[in-house]
């Protein structure tokens, strides 16, 4: 009897140290690599943000960030604003990605522009969403490359220790709904 209570013991630390293992990595994605879950893109018309998605999971892949499904466990999650404007003939797409932590607090805005060869949003070609999508990740796979060293260097004095967050400055340009 001695022995089942020695051997229920050890079972239980062990499973305890197991489920301890597994605390701040989320399953689906191998050991090291950034899990983002993707929430929304606001501003665009379903083929447009459908033919986006595949443009976003391509250029995550080649930067060796897995981009999931809103449903899906991650550490961060990803909520995005489309729009165009049009200056002295020129049309831009405008695009402001912001990053939230596991806590649902917003980690980071990232923010940009560039060139447009169509005049709204609903007419951009393929060419145009897989630059947008390679500029988008670039930022985002910047942010979690730092946001990964950061938690490294850092050793917290207390477990109750908050999460630091990015600050965004009121510089950003206004992003216009279509």
């Amino acid at each position: 009897m001695a022995g089942m209570k020695h051997a229920g013991r050890l079972a239980a630390m062990v499973v305890t140290a197991a489920l301890g293992a597994c605390q701040g990595s989320f399953s689906g994605s191998p050991q090291g690599v950034p899990v983002v879950a993707l929430e929304s893109i606001d501003g665009a018309p379903t083929p447009i943000r459908t033919a986006l998605v595949d443009e976003l999971t391509s250029a995550a892949t080649d930067r060796k960030v897995d981009l999931v499904g809103a449903s899906a466990e991650a550490r961060y999650r990803v909520r995005g604003y489309l729009s165009t404007s049009t200056e002295d003939g020129e049309t831009k797409v405008a695009y402001v990605w912001d990053v939230f932590d596991s806590q649902k607090r917003r980690a980071k805005r990232l923010a940009g522009s560039s060139p447009a060869p169509a005049s709204s949003i609903s007419s951009l070609d393929k060419a145009a969403l897989a630059k947008l999508a390679q500029a988008s990740m670039d930022e985002i796979a910047e942010f979690l490359t730092a946001s990964k060293s950061e938690t490294v260097s850092e050793t917290p004095a207390t477990p109750e220790a908050p999460i630091q967050t990015a600050e965004v400055s009121g510089e950003e340009p206004p992003v216009a709904m279509q």
